[in-house]
């Protein structure tokens, strides 16, 4: 709809295709029913792709604060939730009619539901058969995502085109996705689903530091989400369970008291979680029993707890798919295909994935805009 809006409004004969039956459902359900449409701290690095860079263009002409205006200029109202992401107060309906209102400004013609059948080239022309009739144009924009909620309707449809085009797909995966435990790990804590934790996480170069929840089948809450990005099957993720603290120091003010292992990390950590973690890795005794090197051990393993995940929840539960289009055959500026002149590929579709919090509909909005002005 950015890039159906935009092209438009700069006088193009529009047709936007979709094969739903209800507009824009994904922004519908996003954040809770009231949509985080960008964040005040977008920046590439919060960007994952095997080009970090090529976000860089799209992402500088048209920024959160341009979405942010068109926001206030519909008298849409919002807040800020934490660490910059924006939410609608009222509805995520909000920014639906939003964008609608803006693609009509454009005279934006649509086929919805229509299922595409085919897709041809013939000279400079692009054939688009479907279940409502046959389509010619110049130019063809694929906007149609990745494989993330498949119950709502997502399909593979853009990464058929592109590899039908010739274009190289980087193998897609769920991401921002809540991870599974091991069978062992999921008998020692499987138990604590709803305990939630403030720690730092990292994995293969990611790191953050957000809160941790404990569900029936593994981890979640946002350090979760975010680390899953980085994570790959067999390795192993580190938690830094007491991310404020000189945990040695700590535990060394402690070392001649009577009090158990388990019952001083209660104080600072949830009991049960507490417990469990201390049982688990043989620390449930008085304090004053551990050696100093043991005390280090102690330290060294609350600050790098290792656990390695057995998967994910898959696409169902993940907010993004990882991978896509490969960025290199395709243009920075225009989102255009190098290869193919008139293809574009814009938002999900792409391989260009961001963090948790309103990043990636802030990459539809710029990816949109940049395909929509050159298209």
């Amino acid at each position: 709809m950015m890039c159906a809006a935009q092209a438009g409004q700069r006088g193009r004969r529009v047709l936007l295709i979709d094969h739903s039956s209800k507009l824009a459902e994904k922004i519908r359900i996003s954040g809770g029913g009231r949509c985080n449409f960008t964040n005040l701290h977008c920046r590439p690095e919060n960007f994952i792709s095997q080009n970090p860079h090529f976000c860089r263009s799209a992402l500088a002409r048209f920024t959160p604060q341009h979405f942010i205006a068109l926001v206030e200029r519909y008298g849409i109202k919002y807040h800020e939730k934490t660490l910059g992401q924006l939410f609608c107060d009222d509805s995520a309906q909000q920014i639906i009619h939003m964008l609608k209102t803006e693609c009509d400004l454009g005279h934006v013609a649509w086929r919805m539901p229509c299922d595409v059948l085919a897709v041809t080239r013939e000279d400079d022309t692009f054939h688009v058969a479907t279940s409502q009739g046959s389509y010619r144009s110049k130019a063809l924009v694929i906007a149609t995502g990745g494989l993330t909620v498949p119950k709502i309707g997502a399909t593979p449809f853009a990464f058929r085109i592109a590899e039908q085009f010739g274009l190289k797909v980087i193998p897609p995966r769920p991401a921002l996705v809540p991870l599974t435990f091991e069978p062992e790990a999921l008998a020692r804590f499987g138990d604590l689903s709803g305990i939630s934790l403030d720690v730092e996480v990292s994995c293969n170069g990611g790191h953050f530091r957000e809160r941790l929840l404990f569900t029936h089948r593994g981890l979640s809450g946002p350090a979760i989400l975010q680390i899953s990005s980085y994570w790959h099957p067999g390795d192993f993720i580190t938690i830094n369970l007491l991310p404020d603290q000189d945990v040695f120091s700590w535990l060394s003010a402690h070392h001649a008291s009577r009090m158990r292992f388990d019952n001083l990390l209660g104080e600072v950590l949830p009991k049960r979680f507490a417990q469990q973690w201390c049982t688990a890795y043989g620390l449930a005794k008085p304090m004053q029993q551990f050696t100093s090197r043991e005390l280090g051990d102690a330290a060294e393993a609350l600050c790098h707890w290792h656990v390695r995940p057995s998967g994910t929840l898959g696409y169902n539960k993940a907010e993004v798919t990882l991978g896509g289009v490969a960025t290199d055959g395709l243009s920075s500026k225009t989102m255009a295909a190098k290869s193919v002149p008139g293809l574009y590929f814009i938002g999900e579709a792409v391989d260009v994935t961001g963090h948790l919090g309103g990043f990636n509909f802030q990459w539809a909005w710029s990816s949109g805009s940049a395909a929509g002005q050159s298209v």
